[in-house]
């Protein structure tokens, strides 16, 4: 089986953002050091919205030189211990700031690239794709929509094809989810490892020129986020988020999940993470070609990087972890 641990390295996007040495420094360090005691390798989809603003910001406030010299330090160590970097945008940069010693996000008609028109898209995709190509010194080929935001599709597919977009990683079947800000509707996407697909990701177009390689997903009961809660606050220690900023908000999510099953995506955050092995042996037994497991550093938890440890412990001996990279 190929395993896909792939993290969205971004900070969060509520009332505060978070510091960066919480939400991206310290728990990437910390992901790393596993990496390379198993010689696994991971992909980062890098919000390099982040880096451009950080840019524009820096003249009026000296103050996030730090910021910016930290982030693009790490971004280097990780390509030098030979991990992957790819595309993740999140729009809403193009109308946020940084005010008064804090970013201030507008979300607002902007989580999405679809919000914006054809042209402000296309800048947005080619302008932001540049710079990070320049910045890891390859093309990347493989892209994941801010809060999986990746529809409707049919608005990126002529310029990811320009640009060379070739891998879709947004997209979690059984998943869907609508607020104010933003959604997105995975339930009729295929459940398969990977396929192709043209103007519509959760559609299979056989030779289409885009490759989805879905993040795997289960149905998690309502028992599974009560514990989740339950043990937030029996120990707090242990289940309390390394990243220390605010969830942008999801009105009736917590509501939902604590009274229905719900579908959701593999991960290494938090409580998520107690899932990892239980899902690699249902994968082995259906003999499943691709496990694509989604992180956030600033989601990390003492719990979950003690589970993500043991979780890479056993399986790479036994399976291969492979990087976006490595499919040109």
């Amino acid at each position: 089986m190929n395993i896909f641990l792939t993290y969205d390295y971004e900070l969060f996007f509520g009332k505060s953002a978070g510091s960066v040495d919480k939400c991206m420094i310290e728990p990437t360090n910390e992901l790393l050091k596993i990496a390379k005691e198993f010689k696994v390798k991971m992909t980062f989809f890098v919000d390099i919205g982040y880096l451009i603003k950080l840019k524009e910001f820096l003249p009026a406030y000296p103050e996030l030189q730090l910021d910016d010299s930290k982030v693009r330090k790490q971004l280097a160590h990780i390509l030098e211990e030979g991990h992957d970097i790819q595309l993740h945008i999140h729009p809403h940069w193009e109308k946020s700031y940084y005010e008064n010693g804090k970013w201030v996000f507008v979300t607002e008609n902007a989580y999405k690239l679809a919000d914006f028109n054809e042209e402000e898209i296309k800048r947005i995709v080619v302008s932001y794709k540049n710079i990070l190509d320049e910045i890891v010194g390859y093309k990347t080929t493989a892209f994941r929509a801010g809060g999986w935001c990746i529809q409707p599709f049919h608005k990126l597919n002529a310029i990811f094809q320009e640009v060379g977009i070739k891998y879709d990683s947004s997209v979690f079947p059984g998943g869907s989810f609508s607020s104010t800000d933003y959604s997105f509707d995975f339930t009729k996407a295929p459940t398969k490892s990977h396929y192709s697909f043209e103007d519509d990701e959760c559609q299979e177009v056989e030779n289409g020129p885009f490759i989805e390689y879905p993040i795997s997903s289960r149905r998690y009961s309502p028992i599974f986020y009560w514990r989740l809660y339950i043990l937030g606050r029996l120990f707090p220690s242990q289940h309390k988020m390394i990243g220390d900023g605010d969830f942008l908000a999801q009105p009736g999510r917590k509501q939902s999940v604590l009274t229905n099953f719900t579908w959701n995506h593999i991960s290494t955050d938090g409580y998520y993470a107690s899932k990892l092995e239980e899902t690699l042996n249902s994968f082995e037994q259906n003999n499943t070609e691709d496990l694509v497991v989604i992180g956030h550093p600033k989601g990390m938890t003492l719990f979950s990087l003690k589970a993500t440890k043991k979780f890479i412990s056993k399986a790479h001996t036994k399976h291969v972890f492979r990087t976006f990279k490595e499919l040109i």
